[in-house]
C-alpha cells in the first residue's frame, strides 16, 4: 500500500497509542494511557468542537468526547485512552477508504492543439488556435490534430475520432463532411473552413463535461452519525436519571463509555475495506468507499460499445475465395506496407512472416490500397475503388450492419474477399444474463451508426439501444435516468466516456485498456478488462450494505443491553470499556468475511425475495 505522509503519521500515532494502552493494562498503571488519550484523544474533542461551531453538526464525535472527558474525571484513564484509541483506528480507516480521486483534466488540456495552420489570400501562416476565427480556412497535414471544429472544403482523409466518438475505426472524411476538433488526421492532407471558435469546439466542450459532471451522490458517511443524535440525546438521559435516582456518578459515566458506539463506528469502513480487499483480488480497484454504498443501490447499468462489450479492434471473421491461401498471401504482403488499423488487423490474423515484397505502393484514400507483387498488381479496397478500377465483383449478400467487406484483385480480376468486424467479447452475453437475474436493467450507448448499434444490441439481447452518442449525448441520457430516481453505472474505456463515468452514480472504467482520463473520473476501475466479473461487483457491494447494516444492528442492541446492565449497577467503565470493545471484535470479524465472497446462486434468489417495483420490472432488459 503506498501512504501519505499524513496516513504515515496517523498510522504511527494510532501504534503509538495502542501500545501505551496495552502498557497501562499490563502494567496496571493508567498515567500511560494519557498518551493515548493525548495523541488519539485531542483530534477527536477537536473535529467534534469544529463540526458543533461551525455547523452544529452533532456526531458520534460528541459522545465519544464526552465518554473520553468522563472517564478521565473520574480516574478512569485507561478507559479514556481506550476508547480514544478504537475511535481514532475507525477513523482512519474510514478516511483512508474515501480516496478523493479527481480527474486528469490536464491530459485533456494537453491534447488540446496549439497552433493552426490559415491559408490567407493564398498564403499560408501559422497561428495560435485561440485566435482562429469563424471562417478561416485551415490547412491539416497527415498526423496533425485538428484545431477547431469544422467542414472540409478541399481534400479526402480517414480520421481517428475515437477521443470524441469511441469508434474503433478511422472515419473516412471526403468534401463537405465535418471534423472535430482534438481528432488526429491520419493520412491525406485537407483543407478546412472553420465553424467554431476554439473555445466553444467538441474538444473543449468535452473538458468543461468533465469539469462540470458530478457524480451527485451522498459523501459516504460513518452509519453512526446517521444515528448519533439519538444517542446522544438516550446516553444523555439514560446518564442523568441514573444519578438522579442512584447519586452514582459511577453509574452514570459507564452509560457514557458502554454507549460510546466503538462498534457502530467501525461496522462501516471495515465492512468497505473487505470488500475493497475482496475486489483487488479480482483485478477491481475501487478508488473511493462510496462507490460501494452507491453501487449497490444501483437498477439500471450503462454500457459503451467499443473496448466494453466488444474488443475494440476489427477481426478478420470470414474469408471468401477459391484459393484463400494465395489470396491472403497476397493481401497480407499488399497490407503490410500501410498503417491502417485493419491493415494490421489482417496482416495479424495471417501470423506468417513470409510475406513478398510490395514494388509501386499506392494508398486510395478511403477507398483501399494497390501495389505489384510478383510482376501482379493487387488491389485491395472497398466497392468505390474497383467500381474506379472496373473491376467486376462477384454477385454475393450484402455483409451484416457492422461487417467490414475488403475485396481483393489481382491482374484486375476480381479473387475474393474478406470481412472484418469488432467482436463481441465471449463473456458479454453472460455477464448481461447475469445482470437481469439481479434485476439491472442494461442500455447501450454509443458512438456508432443506427444499423451497427442494432446488430450488436441484437447480438447482446439488449433492447434499450441509443446509437450516434456524442459525450453530451451519453452524459444527459444518464442525467434523464437519475431524473426518473433510477442509481445509474456507466462502463467505458475512452476519453469519450469520461463525462458520463462522472456523471454516473458509479462510474466504472475499462483500466488496461481504457485512457487514463476515463480511469481518473471513475470510481472504479476493471484493471484486467474483465467485465466477466461485473455481477461479482454488483454482488459484493449489496452484500457489504447487509453487513454494515447486520452490525449496526448487533452494535445497537449491544450497547443497550450493555447501559441496562450499567444503570443496574452491575458494570463499571473499565468492564463497560471491554464489553464495547467485545463488540468492536466481532463486528470486525463478521465484516472481514467479506474477504472471501463469491457470488452464487443464492444472491441471485434474494434478488427476487427482495423483490423489484413495478416500474424497474418493465424497464428490465
Amino acid at each position: 500500500m503506498n501512504f501519505t505522509r499524513d496516513e504515515k503519521v496517523d498510522i504511527l500515532l494510532i501504534v503509538i497509542s495502542t501500545i501505551s494502552v496495552i502498557a497501562s493494562f499490563t502494567l496496571s498503571l493508567d498515567y500511560i494511557a494519557w498518551i493515548a488519550v493525548i495523541l488519539c484523544g485531542i483530534p477527536i474533542f477537536k473535529e467534534c468542537i469544529e463540526g458543533l461551531i461551525t455547523e452544529f453538526n452533532i456526531k458520534a464525535d460528541l459522545l465519544v468526547s464526552i465518554a473520553i472527558i468522563a472517564s478521565i474525571i473520574i480516574g478512569e484513564v485507561f478507559a479514556a485512552g481506550e476508547i480514544a484509541t478504537i475511535m481514532a483506528i475507525g477513523g482512519f480507516l474510514e478516511e483512508y477508504t474515501v480516496n478523493k480521486t479527481q480527474g486528469k483534466i490536464k491530459e485533456l488540456v494537453k491534447m488540446s492543439p496549439q497552433d493552426a495552420t490559415r491559408i490567407k489570400n493564398g498564403v499560408e501562416e501559422k497561428i495560435a488556435v485561440k485566435n482562429v476565427q469563424v471562417g478561416d480556412i485551415l490547412k491539416v497535414l497527415p498526423g496533425q490534430s485538428i484545431p477547431t471544429d469544422g467542414i472540409i472544403v478541399n481534400g479526402e482523409t480517414s480520421i481517428d475520432q475515437s477521443t470524441l466518438t469511441g469508434e474503433s475505426l478511422p472515419v473516412d472524411k471526403t468534401k463537405n463532411d465535418k471534423v472535430y476538433s482534438g481528432t488526429i488526421n491520419l493520412y491525406g492532407s485537407f483543407t478546412m473552413k472553420s465553424t467554431k471558435v476554439s473555445q466553444e469546439s467538441s474538444l473543449q466542450k468535452l473538458i468543461r463535461l468533465v469539469e462540470s459532471s458530478k457524480p451527485e451522490n451522498a459523501k459516504i458517511v460513518r452509519q453512526a452519525d446517521k444515528w448519533a443524535t439519538l444517542i446522544v440525546v438516550i446516553a444523555f438521559t439514560a446518564a442523568i436519571l441514573t444519578y438522579l435516582f442512584t447519586f452514582e456518578i459511577i453509574r452514570s459515566v459507564t452509560i457514557l463509555v458502554v454507549f460510546c458506539p466503538c462498534a457502530l463506528v467501525l461496522a462501516t469502513p471495515t465492512a468497505i475495506m473487505a470488500a475493497i480487499g475482496n475486489l483487488t483480488k479480482y483485478g477491481i480497484l475501487v478508488k473511493d468507499g462510496e462507490a460501494i454504498e452507491e453501487l449497490a443501490k444501483v437498477d439500471e447499468m450503462v454500457f459503451d460499445k467499443t473496448g466494453t462489450l466488444t474488443y475494440g479492434e476489427p477481426k478478420v471473421i470470414n474469408i471468401t475465395s477459391d484459393n484463400p491461401q494465395e489470396m491472403m498471401y497476397l493481401l497480407a504482403s499488399l497490407e503490410s506496407q500501410s498503417e491502417h488499423p485493419i491493415a494490421k488487423s489482417i496482416v495479424n490474423h495471417y501470423n506468417n512472416d513470409n510475406l513478398a515484397q510490395v514494388n509501386d505502393f499506392k494508398m486510395h484514400i478511403g477507398k483501399g490500397i494497390s501495389g505489384t507483387i510478383g510482376g501482379f498488381k493487387v488491389i485491395a479496397g472497398n466497392k468505390e475503388l474497383f467500381e474506379l478500377e472496373s473491376i467486376e465483383l462477384a454477385q454475393e449478400h450484402e455483409p451484416e450492419s457492422g461487417e467490414i467487406p475488403i475485396y481483393v484483385a489481382k491482374n484486375n480480376r476480381y479473387i475474393g474477399k474478406i470481412l472484418l468486424a469488432d467482436t463481441i467479447r465471449n463473456e458479454s452475453k453472460e455477464v448481461l444474463r447475469n445482470l437481469k437475474r439481479l434485476r439491472i436493467k442494461t442500455t447501450l450507448l454509443t458512438g456508432d451508426n443506427e444499423k451497427t448499434a442494432n446488430y450488436i444490441a441484437k447480438q447482446l439481447k439488449i433492447r434499450n439501444v441509443k446509437s450516434n452518442c456524442l459525450p453530451e449525448d451519453k452524459t444527459n441520457y444518464i442525467k434523464d435516468e437519475q431524473l426518473l430516481k433510477h442509481k445509474v453505472a456507466m462502463i467505458g474505456d475512452g476519453i469519450n466516456d469520461a463525462p458520463s463515468l462522472k456523471k454516473a452514480n458509479v462510474g466504472i472504467a475499462m483500466g488496461s485498456i481504457g485512457s487514463d482520463i476515463s480511469v481518473e473520473a471513475a470510481n472504479i476501475a476493471l484493471i484486467n478488462d474483465n467485465i466477466e466479473d461485473i455481477p461479482h461487483l454488483m454482488g459484493i457491494a449489496r452484500k457489504t450494505i447487509r453487513t454494515i447494516n447486520l452490525s449496526i444492528a448487533f452494535a445497537l442492541t449491544l450497547n443497550v443491553a450493555a447501559m441496562a446492565l450499567a444503570i443496574l449497577g452491575m458494570l463499571n467503565p473499565i468492564e463497560g470499556a471491554l464489553i464495547h470493545n467485545i463488540g468492536s471484535v466481532i463486528v470486525i470479524i463478521y465484516s472481514t468475511s467479506l474477504i472471501k465472497y463469491k457470488i452464487s446462486k443464492k444472491d441471485y434468489k434474494k434478488v427476487k425475495k427482495l423483490g423489484v417495483t413495478k416500474s424497474l420490472n418493465k424497464s428490465i432488459t
